[in-house]
């Protein structure tokens, strides 16, 4: 199942209900962990989550309320007798904290690699590839260097089985097709891929923009995105107080999510002033009517 797990929905102060930034992606059997407040140790268990399972941790800053819970996980990490490789996405400067002295009496002696690589200085560039899926980093607008991430699945092309049995198709003439090309026979007989190519399905996708100012700009980059996850630290009537902090309300929210021809919004990043999301809820709905308040520990399909 592909699927997201919440399991922090606040901004900078978590309150008893609810933790600060952190998420687990499910995709293609791949576990992304994106941010790491405090406390997502606890939230991991609590969402029943293995561990070993998480090979890749994305950090969009280094504010506390994004980073500090990673102390706790790769002790954890290491307690559980983990071996292999981390792969760590972050900005410049986390490799320097989590190798530094202070950092060792915090965690211990690791018995696994931590890979890291830092986000690159620019307005988008993918980071991660492999075979069934593409990542790609988004510089957003924020107080320090901030990133967004977009998971996307690579699209693939498929055979009719009508076609293969129709044309007789050989592996060499199915490989062909979905390569993208053409059949070409000794007969001067020419097959468009079209007609034996499946129809293509709508790729997987997922945006996560989380600390930044409205920045309309950047839609472009994810547009038709699947499910979109996007700060909505306040409500419209603290617009001044957003502006101030780098951050955006649950209208702004909305509003990107529409430019972004987003099919599912997820908001989050909640102010703790709030109690209930309710009304950031339907603030939000109001631009954009497929909307979501996250909840921690909530799972929402991408499927």
């Amino acid at each position: 199942m592909n699927k997201l797990t919440i399991l922090g929905t606040n901004s900078a102060l978590p309150t008893s209900e609810r933790f600060s930034s952190a998420q687990v992606l499910q995709l293609f059997e791949r576990y992304f962990l994106i941010d790491c407040a405090e406390g997502t140790q606890m939230r991991l268990r609590q969402a029943n989550i293995a561990f070993a399972k998480i090979n890749t941790i994305f950090i969009s800053h280094l504010h506390s309320d994004h980073f500090l819970g990673i102390f706790g996980v790769l002790s954890t990490f290491s307690m559980l007798g983990r071996k292999h490789a981390l792969s760590i996405y972050a900005p410049a400067g986390l490799e320097e904290i989590l190798t530094s002295p202070q950092a060792h009496y915090l965690v211990g002696e690791l018995q696994f690699k931590l890979n890291f690589h830092t986000l690159p200085n620019e307005d988008f560039a993918q980071i991660y590839d492999d075979k069934k899926m593409s990542v790609y980093a988004i510089h957003l607008n924020h107080r320090i260097d901030t990133w967004g991430f977009y998971f996307t699945e690579k699209p693939s092309i498929n055979v009719k089985k009508e076609a293969i049995a129709q044309y007789n198709l050989s592996l060499d003439e199915i490989i062909a097709v979905k390569n993208g090309n053409d059949i070409h026979r000794s007969t001067g007989e020419t097959i468009p891929n079209t007609e034996l190519r499946a129809t293509d399905k709508p790729l997987l996708s997922y945006a996560y923009i989380s600390d930044t100012a409205f920045f309309p700009q950047i839609a472009h980059y994810i547009k038709g995105v699947r499910l979109l996850y996007h700060e909505a630290t306040f409500l419209h009537n603290m617009l001044p107080r957003a502006i101030e902090t780098f951050h955006t309300t649950a209208r702004q929210a909305g509003e990107f999510a529409r430019l972004a021809q987003a099919e599912q919004l997820l908001i989050g990043h909640f102010s703790a002033r709030y109690k209930s999301t309710e009304e950031l809820e339907k603030e939000a709905q109001e631009v954009f009517a497929n909307t979501t308040a996250t909840r921690d520990l909530g799972v929402y399909s991408l499927s």
